[in-house]
């Protein structure tokens, strides 16, 4: 069972003392991450699946105008605790409480590893729902088949699915939510990681004719 809410609520805040600072240690994040930053134009930024915040602020200090929503209450406490100046909501990417193409552009960065591929498609027309027509969306995720379970981290115990996807296929599905593709970054897993290779999509809405 995958139990993503009691997992990241119990969690949280090793979560944010472990992670908080990683950007500092991977080029690839920073990279994909300001290339992302370089073409977002005025306007609101969702940070969607922010959990505790260390992306938005991020970009916040990259002057975007950049709000967090995360389906965890705990990760968004810690955000809210860690970074009093920035909004931080809880909420679903299933469902968001935004209007259509309110955002200039979106970050969907890991925020969906716990996400069976079955379930991208819904997300994936969620979140070109709620981008403004021009605006980019940046996801990030983990590469591979398959998934693997995940019972202990961040020195608690968990119970959360951990997907990896094809990057062709996720091309695919942003291709079949209306998205062009801008950029794709990749990268081989580094020695002694667990997990698999990492990508980074970076896609547009359309503008309208």
């Amino acid at each position: 069972m995958n139990d993503i809410r009691g997992s990241y609520n119990r969690a949280a805040a090793d979560y944010h003392a472990i992670l908080r600072d990683y950007h500092r240690q991977d080029p690839f994040e920073t990279g994909a991450l300001e290339y992302f930053a370089a073409l977002v134009e005025d306007g609101p930024v969702g940070d969607l699946g922010c959990g505790t915040g260390r992306i938005t602020t991020y970009l916040d200090g990259r002057g975007m105008d950049v709000f967090g929503v995360d389906l965890t209450p705990g990760m968004i406490e810690v955000a809210r605790r860690e970074y009093p100046e920035l909004r931080f909501e809880v909420g679903s990417l299933f469902d968001l409480d935004l209007k259509d193409g309110e955002l200039a552009a979106a970050l969907a960065w890991y925020s969906l590893v716990h996400t069976p591929r079955e379930d991208l498609p819904a997300v994936f027309g969620e979140l070109f729902r709620v981008l403004r027509p021009g605006g980019h969306l940046l996801h990030g995720f983990k590469v591979g088949a398959g998934s693997r379970h995940l019972s202990n981290g961040y020195g608690h115990d968990l119970d959360l699915d951990v997907y990896m996807y094809d990057v062709a296929d996720v091309a695919g599905l942003l291709a079949g939510a209306g998205f062009a593709e801008v950029a794709t970054l990749t990268r081989a897993a580094l020695p002694g990681e667990k997990d698999a290779a990492q990508a980074a999509l970076l896609v547009r809405k359309p503008a309208t004719p």
